[in-house]
């Protein structure tokens, strides 16, 4: 299982694999031709409380990240993101601009560490399926 994260202002590679953005807003300046997403998973980005109390303050990404693993652990959103990296590389893509102080690292570490236990498989449920967005085209 390969899950990498990366700027989404970087260029899109083959190697990304599947391109996935993980915020809740969309970046500015960032066409969605340019983004080559195949999914926008709004829902699994921090809430908007955490977030704006987060403000990308270093000294509060200790605490950011108890806070938003203990948000994750209630998001079926995960178990989706799990089961796409299970079958191919996925990138989780960001807007942040510090490549050490953002929620993508934290969702990184999460999807990871749940593909690492042996989950068992059950049956997709359409009402999971239907929290991810397609960006139009």
């Amino acid at each position: 299982m390969a899950v990498r994260i990366k700027r989404i202002y970087e260029p899109a590679l083959a190697a990304d694999g599947t391109r996935i953005l993980v915020d809740r807003l969309w970046p500015r300046g960032v066409s969605k031709a340019r983004a080559k997403l195949a999914l926008w998973m709004k829902d699994i980005a921090p809430s908007p409380k955490l977030r704006l109390w987060f403000d990308h303050r270093p000294e509060r990404f200790a605490e950011f990240g108890r806070r938003y693993k203990r948000e994750l652990t209630r998001n079926p959103e995960v178990d989706e993101l799990r089961k796409l990296a299970h079958r191919n590389t996925v990138t989780l893509l960001y807007g942040a601009h510090d490549p050490h102080v953002n929620h993508a690292l934290v969702l990184q570490s999460i999807v990871r560490a749940r593909a690492s236990r042996a989950a068992p498989k059950a049956a997709p449920r359409a009402a999971k399926r239907g929290r991810a967005t397609v960006p139009a085209r």
